[in-house]
């Protein structure tokens, strides 16, 4: 299933030792995949696969504010209906795959079970950090509601699911009668950095265009694609009548058909043919178009800057600005936020692990619905018995300088400004901005399981005994090595210009077959 499997909640055993007693948490940013949707859109329809799928009983449940005549602001409540064009180009009314013309649910859009899993995911959030960790509070009051920040992409899924989460978080139970909207943020999408943004990046459109296209080169006549063409090749349309990595719908379209329809059961209105969910098709489609969309992330500074690091650059400039403000006050009033939510997209889950080295796109497998990363900032308790950061090595080069090239240029530069803005890079920061990131760690747990960064794994980068805990200094100088200075000039820059290299070779540990 392409449902995210949820793990039960931690043990007491397992909360000590991931929770250490010398180490008080001070902020969790949550970056969340969507829940379950609609294809993106609608394929395979000579196979019996319906365009409409009746799995969104909130077409039903609508409501929007409108103004009336007396000035006054009211809402209305409405039911969404489809209409379909009939092979005399008149107007017909859309059917679900039950033939009812309620509950349909548009391309791309979150469904009922969506809905449900990202509720849940909401809720396993409140059992950790309310009512295990204690770490935020148990009612939302107008006093108390800057905790939490919400976020989402201009995309209604992501939106929807950040609603969804918000509400398994703070259910209406647990929020005060005078509380006032939640606010969630949001932005144009031509500055939308909650995701790689192909639209609004001239220059990572076409980073993304030449890895695609490499990727291309690499499998469209290999023995995986060979496999496919074998198994679901007969079900592709008569204009293609061939899978590939650029076909028609692409492999990646594909891809999105079998796992929206993987994750809404068995209905045979549905579900494509067998085929489609054999164990070597599902590999090989998950493999192929995992490295296809990720690779640039591991192998490019240039994708990773301007694919998702303006994201990480917010990311850690949230971090560094609560690092600031020193030890946590009573009322936290005038804190940052203790807790964020972002509602995004499974590019945005793989792209934030591939860039900083805790995802491998040859190996690993794309995210599934509700795919979450938690980045959880903590402080050092002082006192007796308290493990300590190792004391720093020093190599020439140093080892990372393949995977973050640009950083070597930072952390050796003799031009160092004296200033203490949360996004000015570590190298640069002055002596003072640096020693307020002293005895802060940052961790990552991707779907509930704590993630190794190779950069923080090096002696003088991690807390003693734990590499999953990186020193914010650390984590910072990893984040600077991509976080572009200015997204939006930077995404101007290079137009043009070669992005990959060629010839292609296939990657090591590339296996014939499946």
């Amino acid at each position: 299933m392409t449902t995210l499997p949820v793990r039960p909640p931690y043990t007491d055993a397992e909360l000590a030792a991931l929770y250490p007693s010398y180490l008080e948490l001070q902020q969790v940013q949550i970056l969340l995949r969507h829940g379950e949707r609609t294809p993106i859109s609608s394929r395979f329809k000579t196979t019996g696969l319906a365009t409409y799928w009746p799995y969104c009983e909130a077409a039903n449940r609508f409501k929007d504010v409108v103004l009336t005549a007396d000035g006054k602001w009211d809402i209305m409540y409405w039911r969404r209906q489809m209409e379909t064009v009939d092979a005399n180009n008149g107007p017909n009314p859309g059917r679900s795959s039950k033939g009812s013309v309620d509950n349909i649910c548009e391309p791309g859009e979150l469904t009922d079970l969506g809905r449900q899993t990202t509720l849940a995911l909401g809720q396993r959030i409140r059992r950790l950090y309310v009512d295990q960790l204690h770490f935020l509070p148990s009612h939302l009051t107008p006093e108390t509601q800057g905790a939490i920040y919400l976020r989402s992409t201009p995309i209604q899924r992501a939106l929807e699911s950040t609603q969804q989460a918000f509400t398994g978080l703070y259910p209406a139970t647990a929020r005060s009668a005078n509380l006032p909207p939640q606010p969630i943020v949001k932005r144009a999408m031509w500055e939308e950095t909650l995701f790689p943004n192909e639209g609004g990046c001239p220059r990572f459109a076409e980073l993304a265009r030449a890895f695609a296209d490499r990727t291309a080169q690499l499998y469209n006549d290999s023995p995986e694609m060979r496999l496919l063409n074998q198994r679901i090749g007969k079900y592709m349309p008569k204009e293609s009548a061939v899978v590939k990595v650029d076909s028609h719908p692409r492999l990646s379209g594909i891809m999105d058909s079998i796992n929206a329809t993987r994750a809404h059961g068995d209905a045979n209105d549905t579900r494509l043919p067998s085929e489609f969910y054999e164990k070597e098709v599902v590999a090989g489609v998950d493999r192929i178009c995992t490295e296809e969309w990720f690779v640039g992330y591991q192998e490019s500074n240039e994708y990773r800057k301007l694919g998702i690091g303006g994201l990480v650059g917010d990311l850690t400039q949230s971090m560094v600005e609560r690092a600031q403000q020193g030890e946590r006050k009573a009322d936290k009033s005038d804190e940052a936020f203790a807790l964020s939510l972002s509602g995004c997209h499974d590019t945005t889950i793989a792209a934030t692990l591939t860039a900083l080295g805790g995802f491998d796109v040859r190996k690993d497998h794309w995210p599934n619905f509700t795919s979450n990363i938690a980045f959880e900032l903590f402080r050092r308790k002082t006192g007796p018995n308290t493990p300590s950061t190792a004391p720093i090595a020093s190599s020439n080069p140093p080892w990372w300088s393949s995977l973050f090239p640009s950083l070597t240029a930072l952390v050796t530069s003799s031009s160092a400004k004296s200033t203490s803005s949360a996004r000015t890079p570590l190298a640069e920061l002055s002596p003072i901005g640096k020693s307020k990131l002293h005895d802060y760690y940052v961790r990552l747990r991707y779907n509930d399981t704590p993630v190794s960064l190779p950069y923080c794994a090096q002696p003088g980068n991690h807390l003693e005994g734990d590499e999953t805990f990186c020193t914010l200094a650390a984590f910072k100088e990893a984040a600077d090595s991509f976080t572009p200075k200015n997204w939006r000039q930077e995404c101007r820059v290079g137009l043009g210009e070669p992005a990959v290299k060629s010839p292609v070779e296939r990657p090591p540990g590339v296996v014939n077959g499946l």
